[in-house]
């Protein structure tokens, strides 16, 4: 039976087949009047409704004829509801059925009325599974007639949707509107498998962060396929697959956070690769979490607004315990990362999350910068700029890692197998972390709520294999002595003793050397290995002095032994032989004559430095004979300086470095 065009009139929709309607069903707030033989031709379900309602309307007739006819005025009655009856037959209103929880609403249900009227529908991505779970609930078999509309949705799901990653992510969000009859039909669980087995044949590239970013390096890749300002067919392709990578992360950003759960859930059942699913999460927290990068703080988008704080909280513990525990190689996951700690920080997410979250950025701290680092303090009982505790953490996770990966190292080392290759990765891992750590004792020295505690253990956190050179924490701690004047004597020595002399350049040592800031005693110190370090120096070159006229000597005897079995053989080649020797021997005598003046000169500095130090050292102990006036001398170098004043500060054998080292060694421990 085909039908002409259906129309709508409010919240009424008539089927214009030129017969009256017999039959009126009511879905939501829309009403349809249509015709019982089409129906009940395809739905079992409506065939059984209609005769159901049909054997109430009889018996309630014949209980009402019982009634009556022991009453008085029977006739009377019966010709009244004879009347009545005539009425309802002219208007054609026979039945009236009520389908509360249709699944899919009024639009479902017209999907399915035309379908029955033998009108063609069209079938898409984001009606198909709600229409599935109609003609499911209408029991529309191929058993109660042939070619029914569940075998035509099943036909539809298996040739087009599942054979298509974006269709298949479409259809799973219009599950959402069908949730608990789509489970119990099995479709989602089939969508979401359909989906994970396409993701994981594609290329994992496909996957990157950021979409606009990768979006962007694409376009940049693109304009290089130009010849001559034409437009080739690579350019294109690489547009193409540009923009269908921004649809796939759009559309699936878009599945509800259950949904998204057990899709993550099936990745990793599925063994996935970790960029795949990390790269899956942070999409979807960028779609709904503001701040999670610092070059957008504001919500990407109106459902991240939208949203309450307690559902971006649970949504964000659910993003830190679905991230792989894999090293991530992109910085720009790195920073995610960060945003996502400082999001929870904001939030007041769980300690377990947060923690979850600082041991997954400590295993891979060498990938972070300095801006990572700066975390604002979000609570008020930190009175620093900065989350110093937070970073000491991370810090305390990165070194935790390096001891394990150590240990594993010594057991392959036991078992016979080489440790360089793990040495060699730690080692650099371990002072790109020293310089990072470096830069933020500098970055956050200048704070005057910071305790000198607090810095002083920040900075012996890490082993002294972390840093080749101390300038880098010279300069901080510069920067925390001038920024806290007022802290005592003892506490400036307890913080000068994070610093190694050994290892500070020769420009730090002339700044230090200079620093009336520093106390006197590091001043010393420094000026003593500096002396050690020009000492060290005259020494090799006195050495490749004297080895060198050795070496030339060994050489020319060498070369004489040359020539004279080659005088045997070529007479002329000899003669040439003898000038060579006798011109590189003139150079060499040149090169020692240099050598000696510059050794002369350094040797003249040492002289010089070490009456110095011998005359302060004198004085010294000229001074604290001579008793009060001493004292007053002492004082007025307290004054300059800000320290007290010791005998054994120029004592080359005194254990003063030594003990320094060998306590902050002990702390360490």
């Amino acid at each position: 039976m085909a039908a002409d065009k259906p129309s709508s009139k409010g919240q009424a929709w008539f089927c214009a087949t030129g017969l009256p309607s017999d039959i009126i069903i009511e879905v939501d707030d829309m009403t349809f009047h249509l015709h019982k033989f089409p129906l009940i031709s395809k739905s079992r379900k409506l065939d059984q409704l209609i005769e159901e309602q049909g054997r109430k309307s009889a018996t309630a007739t014949v209980a009402k004829q019982k009634q009556r006819e022991t009453e008085t005025e029977i006739e009377e009655e019966t010709e009244e509801y004879q009347e009545q009856q005539d009425d309802a037959d002219e208007e054609g209103y026979r039945y009236r059925i009520s389908l509360q929880g249709f699944p899919g609403g009024s639009d479902t249900f017209e999907t399915a009325a035309k379908f029955c009227y033998g009108v063609k529908i069209d079938l898409s991505s984001s009606t198909i599974v709600p229409l599935r779970c109609a003609a499911e609930f209408l029991e529309m078999t191929d058993e109660y007639s042939e070619d029914n509309l569940i075998s035509k949705t099943e036909r539809f799901l298996s040739q087009s949707i599942f054979k298509s990653l974006k269709e298949s992510i479409k259809a799973l969000k219009s599950c959402e509107s069908v949730v608990s009859l789509a489970e119990s039909l099995g479709i989602v669980q089939r969508l979401i498998d359909s989906i994970a087995s396409r993701a994981s044949s594609v290329d994992p590239t496909l996957f990157g962060w950021p979409v606009n970013e990768g979006a962007i390096e694409a376009k940049g890749a693109s304009t290089q396929a130009l010849w001559n300002g034409i437009e080739t067919g690579l350019r294109r392709k690489a547009l193409a697959r540009t923009n269908n990578l921004e649809s796939w992360f759009e559309d699936l950003a878009m599945l509800s956070l259950p949904l998204f759960k057990r899709f993550i859930l099936t990745l990793k059942r599925r063994d996935l690769s970790p960029e795949v699913i990390e790269s899956c999460l942070m999409c979807y927290a960028k779609k709904y979490i503001p701040g999670t990068s610092r070059s957008n703080r504001k919500p990407s988008s109106s459902l991240a607004a939208a949203i309450s704080e307690s559902e971006q909280r649970e949504l964000l513990e659910t993003i830190i315990s679905n991230l792989p525990l894999e090293k991530t190689r992109s910085s720009t996951a790195m920073r995610f990362l960060f945003g996502l700690l400082r999001t929870a920080n904001i939030l007041n997410s769980s300690e377990p999350s947060k923690a979850a979250l600082e041991k997954k950025i400590g295993f891979q701290l060498e990938q972070a910068t300095l801006d990572d680092l700066l975390i604002p303090s979000y609570s008020y009982l930190n009175e620093t700029l900065y989350d110093v505790d937070c970073i000491e953490r991370i810090l305390g996770y990165f070194l935790d890692g390096l001891e394990e990966r150590s240990a594993a190292g010594i057991e392959a080392e036991n078992e016979g197998n080489d440790d360089n290759i793990i040495n060699s990765s730690r080692l650099p891992s371990l002072m790109l972390v020293g310089k990072l750590i470096d830069g933020y004792l500098c970055e956050i020295a200048s704070d005057a709520n910071l305790k000198p505690d607090k810095f002083y253990n920040l900075a012996i956190s890490l082993p002294d294999q972390a840093r080749n050179i101390d300038d880098g924490l010279y300069r901080a701690v510069d920067v925390y002595l001038k920024a806290h004047p007022w802290i005592p004597e003892s506490e400036r020595e307890k913080i000068c003793g994070v610093l190694d002399c050994q290892k500070l350049t020769l420009e730090a040592c002339t700044h230090a050397a200079q620093n009336e800031r520093l106390p006197l005693r590091l001043v010393v110190q420094v000026l003593f290995f500096e002396q050690l370090q020009l000492r060290h120096a005259i020494a090799g070159t006195l050495l490749a002095a004297e080895a060198a006229p050795m070496n030339a000597g060994r050489l020319s005897e060498t070369r004489r032994e040359g020539e004279e079995e080659d005088e045997e053989r070529v007479s002329e080649s000899r003669g040439e032989e003898g000038r060579r020797s006798s011109s590189r021997w003139r150079v060499a005598l040149r090169e020692n004559q240099v050598l000696r003046l510059d050794m002369d000169s350094m040797r003249t500095r040492v002289h010089q430095l070490e009456r110095e130090c011998s005359t302060m050292k004198k004085g010294i102990q000229k001074i604290e004979k001579e008793g009060p006036r001493g004292g007053c001398w002492r004082g007025s170098l307290n004054k300059r300086f800000g320290c007290k004043f010791k005998t054994q500060v120029c004592d080359s054998h005194g254990s003063t470095v030594a003990e320094t080292r060998r306590g902050r060694h002990h702390h360490q421990q």
